[in-house]
């Protein structure tokens, strides 16, 4: 090397290395050889990786373990005296909102003027990961690349690396990784992270510089300041203490088994701290996904000391959920080749799982995301064309040119075409696209309703108008269909009904049609019907009637069941009961039965001589020769008028002597009078039927005396000697 000895002299003096000593690193990462600040001579050093999953488990960048489940944004690494303008912010959420327990949803990482967050907006299933810069609102296009930070998408991480610091921070589903070399961070680190120094004793370091005895209570002391004092950002101190219940089916006994997908990472990194972080998330979250991220972040660190392993076929809770048109590699490069690839670029050379393009093929772009076998242009609509393809877009000829690596459209020439004339009614000519050439536009006759002429609604009586468009063409026309019905002197007859017809004739509309479409009127002789009901006879027509008539000719009554015939003016009696009888009479055209009924007089045998009793000539009554004209019960036959209805009655009456007398009273020294009159002694009222002049019949009420006697009455000197006369009654 050389020194300045003065008098402008330098000398030359050979520079001896130390010898290189072995270091073993805290973190169980292999270490890396460097050169000195001279760039001369080379030594060991732990780089220096901090590693977080889960809800969420953190592997400090020395190596230590620890759970924090802080849901606000806390400091990861803030560098203890800034020189290179690095930190690295994480924003945690609850995983699920019934749980205690929360999960890494972004990554901020502050480089200089620039802030990028990278962030999962799906927690619970397939990661559904943007990158935003400075508070955007827009995300970033990836790749990015801009100002010496380059972040890179595999559709299952994000990863983001400082290319002067050689700094690689990778952010997935609910998992991260920093990676900073030790060269220019070794022992200036502070946050979750720890201090990178290859000691884990200082890693629990407090802001006030401090160290904690344990990393979750330090973890508290990281909240980011514009969280201080905010809803739900207390202190997690204690971790949740809930009784485990880890899922029997969990897929953590992978990570441990001897014989399994991970053995032969074992020897190289210790699966322990995954592990246990794989059975807290197995016992305190409720999202079984939430356990493959333990899975995800070992796979990742054996990844990085050249260990490939395809766990994922090995369960099935852990898809990688690729999109079509690419495939899963567990490992891959994190800079994917595409047709955009420049040699004089900057690659990142850093490995991780992904969502890669299948053998044989590449991305068209960084930004398009389609898998390619030849490179090309990229058509409008986002369709890969190989150089020299020609192909047509919104009546454009269009050609991925070789030369510029574009795609170049020219409009498409159209042939001239002649005007059709448009003669029948309602087509209208128009301009529209030809159905054979899209891209060219033709004119034809169509049809348009408005220009239509008016049609003819009218029809004759049993038709009505049917409108339809004939076939070929545009305006509906009106024709006159038959209805079903008949007509008759204009006017019409539904089928089944009556129609007016000929004389002795019985018409009606029928449900077959006729030769004109509308239904037939059929006629019939009308039948005359000659045979009468008993007590009528068949009288022929007259010349002006189609049919004779049924004239009565005798009363028709039930008898026992029977009908009986009675002649008008003859009359009928019950042999058992003369005191009944039934006359026909005519009323008008009509005979019809009348009934009589005689009711005879009161007879006493008492008053009758012996052997002396008949029936009367009627049949009905009872007659004697009386006794001498004691007072007795006397029958006489009595007219009765009432409202114009009337009959005689044989109604009883009481006549005869009774004992009375006049005497000298020689004890009471004066005239003794006795006087005792004939009255009635039993009586009832009875109804009888009495006929009217109209043929009708009415009831009327009487007292009718049973029996007569002599009662004792107040003697008075009659006034005058009334004379007896036959009773004759008219009631009103």
């Amino acid at each position: 090397m050389a020194r300045c000895i003065g008098g402008n002299k330098i000398e030359i003096v050979p520079y001896e290395c130390p010898t290189m000593e072995p270091v073993i690193c805290a973190n169980g990462k292999d270490p890396v050889l460097v050169y000195d600040y001279y760039h001369c001579c080379q030594h060991y050093e732990c780089d220096c990786e901090c590693e977080g999953w889960g809800d969420p488990h953190y592997i400090t960048f020395d190596g230590k373990y620890y759970s924090y489940q802080g849901n606000c944004t806390y400091y990861l690494m803030k560098e203890i005296t800034p020189m290179h303008g690095l930190e690295i912010l994480i924003e945690n959420v609850h995983c699920d909102p019934t749980e205690d327990v929360s999960c890494p949803r972004a990554l901020i990482v502050n480089y200089g003027a620039q802030s990028i967050k990278l962030i999962n907006f799906n927690l619970g299933g397939r990661p559904d990961l943007k990158a935003f810069k400075n508070e955007d609102v827009e995300n970033l296009r990836l790749p990015y690349w801009k100002d010496g930070v380059k972040v890179m998408s595999t559709n299952i991480n994000l990863v983001l690396e400082i290319l002067r610091l050689n700094v690689v921070v990778k952010f997935g589903r609910t998992g991260f990784s920093i990676n900073l070399p030790y060269k220019y961070f070794g022992g200036n680190t502070q946050g979750h992270c720890g201090t990178c120094s290859n000691n884990q004793d200082d890693d629990c370091r407090l802001p006030s510089g401090t160290v904690a005895e344990n990393c979750g209570v330090m973890a508290d002391d990281w909240l980011l300041k514009k969280d201080k004092g905010k809803t739900g950002c207390i202190p997690k101190r204690t971790p949740p203490q809930k009784p485990c219940k880890q899922n029997p089916d969990s897929v953590c006994e992978l990570l441990k088994d001897p014989s399994g997908a991970f053995a032969e990472c074992h020897s190289q990194i210790s699966p322990d701290n995954f592990y246990k972080g794989c059975v807290f998330d197995s016992c305190y979250v409720h999202n079984r996904a939430v356990e493959c991220t333990s899975l995800e972040t070992y796979a990742a660190a054996c990844a990085e000391i050249g260990i490939c392993i395809d766990w994922r076929k090995y369960t099935n809770i852990c898809a990688s959920n690729c999109p079509s048109g690419k495939i899963y590699k567990s490992c891959g490069p994190a800079d994917q080749p595409s047709c955009e690839d420049n040699p004089n670029d900057p690659v990142m050379n850093y490995t991780t799982e992904g969502c890669y393009c299948p053998e044989g093929m590449k991305l068209f772009s960084k930004e398009s995301n389609i898998c390619v076998k030849s490179c090309g242009c990229l058509d409008p609509n986002g369709k890969p064309r190989e150089f020299n393809e020609t192909f047509e877009y919104k009546c454009q000829a269009c050609v991925c040119d070789e030369s510029t690596k574009t795609v170049i459209c020219k409009p498409k020439t159209c042939p001239p075409a002649a005007l059709p004339r448009c003669m029948d009614p309602g087509f209208v000519l128009v301009n529209q696209t030809d159905p054979s050439n899209p891209c060219c536009n033709v004119h034809v006759c169509q049809c348009q309703s408005h220009a239509c002429p008016d049609i003819n609604m009218n029809c004759d009586v049993g038709f009505m108008p049917n409108i339809s468009v004939p076939e070929g063409k545009c305006c509906p026309e009106s024709t006159c269909e038959p209805k079903r019905v008949c007509v008759l002197n204009d006017a019409e007859y539904q089928p089944d009904s009556s129609v007016p017809g000929q004389k002795c004739e019985n018409c009606f509309c029928s449900s077959s049609s006729s030769s004109g479409g509308l239904m037939e009127i059929k006629c019939e002789k009308q039948q005359c019907k000659e045979t009468c009901r008993r007590g009528f006879e068949y009288k022929k027509p007259n010349s002006d009637d189609c049919c004779g008539t049924c004239v009565q000719t005798h009363c028709v009554f039930i008898v026992n069941g029977n009908e009986t015939l009675l002649k008008e003016g003859e009359t009928w009696s019950p042999p058992e009961n003369k005191c009944e009888s039934k006359t026909c009479v005519k009323n008008g055209e009509t005979l019809t039965v009348t009934s009589k009924q005689i009711i005879c007089p009161a007879f006493q045998e008492s008053n009758c001589k012996n052997d002396t009793i008949q029936t009367a000539a009627n049949g009905c009554c009872k007659i004697c020769v009386e006794k001498e004209k004691a007072c007795s019960l006397v029958s006489r036959t009595t007219p009765i008028n009432y409202n114009g209805c009337q009959s005689e009655l044989n109604m009883p009456s009481c006549e005869g002597s009774c004992d009375t007398f006049t005497k000298y009273s020689d004890a009471a020294g004066a005239m003794e009078h006795s006087c005792s009159c004939c009255k009635e002694r039993r009586a009832s009222n009875r109804t009888v039927t009495l006929a009217c002049n109209d043929g009708a019949h009415v009831q009327f009420t009487y007292v009718h005396v049973e029996e007569c006697g002599c009662g004792h009455t107040e003697c008075t000197t009659p006034a005058a000697l009334h004379v007896r006369r036959k009773r004759r009654f008219t009631l009103q």
